[in-house]
């Protein structure tokens, strides 16, 4: 008995659905909040079966929400609005030219009329003089004409041999046009006679087709039959649930009902994250998900100022590094940075955003594991074997480096400034292709602006670039990029920091000074070198150092060009001495004196 009923509940249910569905269909609809609503004798195309509405009466909906009406040769306009008591539909051209349709515009094929009975004849001149004086005799339509020519209309009764149109030549004449198209220059009303609902409307009910009629005919009908569906399902469920049998098919269907939606909603979660993953889009995790992707924080890859990072997996293949960023910051202003523009980046040399939490206080984002840690870890050896990598991967990780930084630049939509370019964030893949990350202190701007605005000093010290302390070197751009990248080379060639912070005396001589010395002198340079050729290839990566991190950022080099020269031949020119002024060495003792928090002028947008 349990079974016969509530197989006979699930085919009643199933069965009230789906009239139910059939009715929702034809709801009324619209294609924007604040567009017109949509309902018979109008029916959406892009969404509605055509029995909806009446034949010739489809609208669309364009991609800003607009709402189309398509007339007859292709004239497509815009609907403002729908009287359905007055059957009157009100549009315009979203150009704001409407006169352009007068030759074409013909309603003998459509279903609307002119709902003006005042209608004219009118001819159109084509007049070299743009300022001619009409009074009350036509228009001038500004939107067909240039800036070589005006086109003027007039009304056909009017006699020509009064009228300026010595430099006019006759374009064309248009019989019975409403005069409020064409003074108004943009919108039309148009009305329909069939189908005849204005009764209905004027009962307060709707209008449809009737269900078994083959002549196009209607009907009215109240407004609580389009939900009959739903009311005979809950009238019929009503009527055989009085018993306590129902009470028991009722817990069974809803025991049903509850492990199907847990197994669909796992489903979702696994084809959501599938979806984001292919698409290189970032996905939302809660801190139930951090804390199970990383096993509890079992796993601990590094520690630093910015937080704690941990080894995690999303599955069994995919395997992330999870950081949890402290909560000194309780703004997340670097957390929402790095989010918002790692999210728009997708380049083999740009470490990829896998996913973010955003859980109350905590916060946390996901990246693709990278195995190699960080280019620092190969470079900056304390075992004195400082060039582990060789020069030919060194060479491969500069270009690499480069070409990351220049799609930011360029190749994004807004510009991307990293202003942290340096050893720590060059992240090493398990082919050793490097990839740039931590964006926590970037910045957009659009790509025609040549300089952006700073309130803070933003980098790490000995990369920062001297136009961020004082602008007499210049404007801050994605030339200070250039200069961090620069120190970056000077770095791998020399296999030790350009500037030691813990090192009190500061009249030792500052490294990428002794390497310029050195290249000028045509010495050679005193580092590592095993394999023929390696030395060109630390010839040429200092010579692009320097050429990079030239005082003024006017005399630095783009990315590109820089991509160009690491590609090239060995036979690259010696940049000018960036250290020989005396202003270059105040500054440069300035940047190593002060503390990376100052507070510095704005700088207006360009």
């Amino acid at each position: 008995m349990i079974t016969f009923t509530s197989v006979f509940c699930l085919i009643l249910a199933v069965s009230c659905a789906e009239i139910a569905a059939g009715e929702d269909e034809c709801l009324q609809t619209s294609c924007s909040k604040n567009g017109p609503i949509i309902r018979f004798p109008f029916w959406l195309k892009d969404s509605q079966p055509s029995y909806c509405g009446y034949p010739g009466f489809d609208l669309s909906c364009t991609e800003n929400q607009q709402t189309l009406l398509e007339l007859p040769i292709s004239v497509k306009l815009y609907v403002k609005e729908i009287n359905y008591k007055s059957q009157v539909i009100h549009v315009y051209d979203p150009d704001r030219c409407l006169p352009r349709y007068l030759t074409i515009l013909n309603l003998s094929s459509s279903s609307f009329q002119f709902n003006q009975n005042r209608r004219w004849e009118y001819t159109f001149f084509n007049c070299t003089p743009r300022n001619i004086y009409l009074g009350y005799n036509g228009y001038s339509i500004p939107c067909l004409g240039n800036s070589t020519y005006q086109i003027y209309l007039i009304y056909s009764s009017t006699y020509l041999g009064e009228m300026p149109f010595s430099s006019c030549t006759k374009m064309f004449d248009i019989l019975s046009f409403p005069y409020d198209t064409v003074a108004q220059n943009n919108e039309l009303l148009l009305n329909w006679s069939k189908p005849e609902c204005a009764n209905c409307e004027a009962q307060g009910k709707n209008c449809r087709l009737k269900s078994n009629s083959t002549s196009l005919k209607t009907e009215c009908y109240p407004d609580f039959e389009e939900n009959k569906g739903i009311l005979l399902f809950t009238v019929v469920c009503v009527v055989l649930g009085g018993s306590l049998l129902l009470v028991i098919v009722v817990l069974v269907l809803y025991h049903v009902y509850r492990a199907d939606k847990a197994d669909k909603e796992n489903q979702v979660k696994i084809e959501k994250f599938l979806e984001d993953y292919r698409a290189l889009k970032p996905a939302r995790y809660t801190y139930a998900d951090i804390k199970r992707i990383t096993n509890e924080f079992k796993d601990k890859l590094g520690q630093g100022g910015y937080g704690t990072v941990f080894k995690g997996k999303l599955s069994h293949d995919i395997i992330v590094a999870v950081k949890i960023l402290n909560n000194s910051k309780g703004n997340g202003e670097e957390f929402i940075n790095e989010v918002g523009t790692m999210g728009r980046i997708h380049h083999v040399n740009v470490v990829r955003l896998v996913g973010y939490c955003a859980d109350g206080f905590r916060r946390a984002l996901v990246y693709e594991f990278l195995p190699n840690e960080s280019l620092e870890k190969f470079i900056f050896s304390t075992k004195g074997n400082k060039h582990v990598l060789g020069w030919e991967k060194l060479l491969n990780i500069a270009l690499g480096v480069a070409k990351g930084i220049e799609y930011l630049h360029q190749g994004c939509e807004q510009r991307i400034l990293h202003f942290d370019i340096k050893p720590h964030n060059i992240l090493l893949d398990d082919n050793f292709n490097p990839k740039i990350s931590d964006f926590g202190l970037a910045k957009l701007c659009s790509k025609d602006q040549s300089a952006v605005s700073m309130t803070a000093c933003r980098g790490t010290m000995g990369y920062i670039a001297p136009e961020v302390f004082s602008r007499n070197f210049g404007n801050v751009s994605c030339k200070s990029d250039v200069y961090s990248f620069g120190m970056l080379l000077l770095e791998m060639v020399g296999g030790r920091k350009n500037i030691d912070l813990e090192v009190e005396n500061t009249s030792q001589i500052y490294f990428p000074e002794w390497i310029y010395n050195h290249l000028e002198q045509g010495e050679e340079l005193r580092i590592c070198i095993v394999e023929k050729g390696d030395s060109e290839i630390a010839k040429k990566l200092a010579i692009v150092g320097i050429w990079c991190i030239q005082w003024h950022p006017v005399n630095r080099p783009s990315m590109k060009t820089v991509i160009q020269m690491l590609e090239g031949g060995d036979n690259l020119a010696i940049p000018p001495n960036p250290f020989s002024s005396t202003t270059a060495h105040r500054t440069r003792t300035i940047i190593h004196a002060n503390q990376p928090e100052q507070k510095l002028p704005v700088i207006s947008e360009v």
